[in-house]
């Protein structure tokens, strides 16, 4: 006669269930700061200083518009390292204590409804605006962009290049002071530290340059150096690209190689973006139409790299348009954290609105320069596609700043005015302001 071996009984432990993370869902980060929910307000370049590079009050009307937007995130648009060499005309510069009390005004005017802010952190390097920078712009090499007028920059030295280095440090030390609750890095969309990971833009021979290794040294070593600098509770967070979707630039393969050397440094987030001014996929210029309609730009990329990251959390931003995709996203284990950029400059309310279920889908506005469709994927029309909608948002950024609304109605045509205006005749007349000051 046989032996009946007994069944177990199904464990019915509820405590030992993980449920599929949601957006409305707290996150705990690597340094113990928590996140209320997992909406990001990514960052946006406001080009909102005053004419010292500081912030002032248009800065604090803005952020107080999404500091009560309901986000689990948010973080600045571009605060420069060296205002020397800035992105866009109206960057704030932090270089040392000079601005600590209104950048103290700053925060805390986001963070009066308890949503935690970051301060990015940025070198525009080759990407600097010619208008605003005295000299020539710095990179890692002497290589221009492939857009017309812009001068190529001269190659950095390995003095400048440490200097750099401290610089990130020191920007990041001022702004825990100032009471953020973080930075991030900036390390997408083309600019300086883009700029040496991309074997197109960095073709140094010394301990900068060469193997991908040596390309990352850079990057490395200003996560190291802030972390040396800051308290353990601060949080350090860096936007990385997924790729640079031009040819001979910063590929996937490269990318993973970074975000598994970048695993083990201590960051708090890590955001996958892609693009760059000349290629601007960051906002779905050129990007495959089948990948604009599943919404998540970089997600399939952060689906790979996700064991690679280790314990880091990873944030996806960029197409990002339903709830439905969102919570999809999140469930699926491809990302932690949702950026929504374009989105938020024309609706500051819209993480409450889709946790509270007012809305389950936010719109984006098409500012598609108008030509015919078999021009439409040429690259200097998306080049200029893309600044163009950059400059659209930034509109947006600034009625806010003014005390105003957005207008989803705004003209591309009276974007391109502003653009002009801005980039070029104010520019240059700040600049003068600050050489006489």
């Amino acid at each position: 006669m046989s032996e009946t071996v007994p069944v177990p009984e199904p464990d019915t432990d509820t405590d030992t269930d993980i449920e599929a993370p949601s957006l409305g869902d707290s996150l705990t980060l690597p340094c113990g700061a928590v996140l209320p929910n997992r909406t990001m307000k990514a960052a946006l370049s406001e080009s909102l200083a005053d004419e010292r590079g500081g912030p002032d009050e248009r800065l604090r009307r803005l952020y107080r518009r999404w500091g009560s937007g309901g986000f689990g995130l948010i973080l600045t648009g571009n605060v420069m390292v060296d205002a020397r060499y800035l992105g866009e005309p109206g960057n704030v510069a932090v270089e040392d204590d000079r601005h600590l009390g209104a950048l103290r005004s700053w925060a805390d005017t986001a963070k009066a409804d308890g949503t935690p802010v970051w301060m990015q952190i940025n070198h525009p390097g080759r990407q600097g605006n010619p208008v605003t920078t005295e000299g020539r712009t710095v990179a890692p090499s002497a290589v221009g962009l492939d857009i017309p007028g812009v001068p190529a920059p001269r190659a950095l030295t390995d003095d400048e290049i440490v200097d750099i280095v401290e610089r990130f440090a020191t920007t990041a030390e001022v702004a825990e002071r100032a009471g953020f609750d973080g930075v991030e890095i900036h390390a997408a969309h083309g600019y300086l530290v883009n700029q040496f990971l991309s074997p197109h833009t960095n073709r140094r021979t010394d301990r900068w340059g060469g193997s991908i290794e040596n390309r990352a040294r850079f990057v490395l070593d200003v996560v190291a150096r802030i972390r040396e600098r800051v308290s353990p509770s601060f949080a350090v967070g860096l936007k990385l690209n997924s790729a640079d979707f031009q040819r001979g630039g910063f590929e996937e393969g490269e990318s993973r190689a970074v975000i598994a050397m970048l695993a083990s440094t201590g960051l708090d987030l890590l955001e996958i973006s892609g693009g760059s001014y000349e290629s601007p996929a960051m906002v779905g210029k050129g990007t495959a139409a089948s990948t604009v309609a599943r919404e998540a730009y970089f997600l399939d990329y952060a689906a790979t790299v996700r064991e690679l990251a280790g314990t880091v959390p990873l944030a996806v931003t960029g197409g990002f348009r339903t709830r439905a995709a969102m919570d999809e996203a999140l469930a699926s284990g491809a990302c932690d954290v949702i950026g929504l950029g374009r989105p938020t400059a024309t609706h500051p309310d819209a993480a409450r609105r889709l946790l509270d279920g007012t809305v389950s889908s936010l719109t984006s506005a098409n500012t598609a320069v108008p030509v015919p469709r078999a021009l439409a994927t040429h690259r200097t029309v998306r080049t200029v596609d893309g600044l163009l909608d950059l400059q659209w948002h930034t509109d947006q950024l600034h009625r806010m700043g003014a005390g105003r609304d957005p207008d989803p109605r705004h003209s591309r045509i009276r974007a391109m005015v502003g653009a002009v205006e801005r980039n070029g005749i104010d520019a240059f007349r700040s600049r003068r302001r600050r050489s006489v000051s």
